[in-house]
């Protein structure tokens, strides 16, 4: 880890913005999470966006319901659900309340694939609603790191129309 700066946490005027701007900027950040008695902290390595109730691969274009109501809390709130009955998907609520846009964090230096990630650092439905800029088990912090990465298509989400086929997922070189 890169130790030029002593990491700040990511207050709520970074999850606050647009999907398209936060996504890509939260990779080189550091995310912390409290797994029993030690701390983890693993660098975001991939993201990707998925941006309100008109993008047909994000949650929040059925509307709002139980499963996706954090989505339009205020950025900086944690949205986790569960897919195929095994595995927790961590998402960093962004923009401003009733806009609803997430992060799905993909990728941590060493751990490939969101499902691995969460059962690695034990993120499961009970980080659900949880703010990220309070939050005294899991945080993201910033030390100054800014690493090249690549943008491509978002993974999984042929069902989506047009919107398969938005370049909305970043990868750290």
């Amino acid at each position: 880890m890169d130790k030029s700066s002593v990491p700040a946490r990511l207050d709520s005027r970074f999850y606050t913005q647009d999907v398209l701007e936060v996504a890509p900027g939260l990779l080189g950040k550091i995310l912390t999470c409290k797994v029993g008695k030690e701390y983890l902290r693993l660098r975001i390595t991939e993201t990707e966006a998925y941006r309100g109730t008109d993008d047909l691969a994000c949650h929040a274009s059925k509307g709002r319901t139980p499963r996706t109501d954090a989505m339009f809390r205020t950025g900086g709130t944690i949205y986790v659900y569960y897919i195929y009955g095994m595995y927790w998907m961590f998402n960093v609520v962004t923009s401003v309340e009733n806009d609803p846009q997430a992060v799905l964090v993909r990728g941590v230096e060493g751990i490939y694939g969101p499902g691995r990630l969460t059962r690695r650092l034990h993120i499961d439905k009970s980080f659900y609603g949880e703010d990220l800029s309070v939050s005294q088990r899991i945080l993201i912090e910033d030390d100054g790191y800014r690493p090249p990465y690549v943008s491509g298509k978002r993974i999984g989400v042929n069902y989506a129309g047009e919107w398969k086929d938005k370049p909305w997922r970043w990868t750290v070189l």
